[in-house]
C-alpha cells in the first residue's frame, strides 16, 4: 500500500478514536465509530483478509442503523 494512503487511513482511525472519546452526543459517537471502521477497511484489504472485510462491510452499517433507531426511540420517550 502506498505510504501516503497508509498515513491518511491511519489518521482516520486515530481521529475517529479521538472524536469518539471527546464527543458527548450518542449520534456523534456512532459517526465517529463509522470513521474508524472506514479507516480500518483498506488495511484489511491490503492484508488479504477479504472475508473479514466482507463481514465488516455488511455488519458495520447494519448495526449502526439498528443502534440509531434504538437511540432515537429512547430520545423520543418522555
Amino acid at each position: 500500500m502506498n505510504e501516503f494512503l497508509m498515513i491518511v487511513f491511519g489518521a482516520m482511525v486515530i481521529l475517529g478514536g479521538i472524536a469518539t472519546i471527546i464527543s458527548r452526543d450518542l449520534f456523534d459517537k456512532l459517526i465517529s465509530l463509522g470513521i474508524i471502521v472506514a479507516g480500518i477497511m483498506p488495511f484489511l484489504a491490503d492484508r488479504g483478509l477479504l472475508d473479514v472485510l466482507t463481514a465488516t462491510a455488511l455488519i458495520a452499517p447494519l448495526s449502526t442503523i439498528f443502534i440509531l433507531m434504538a437511540i432515537r426511540r429512547r430520545a423520543d420517550e418522555p
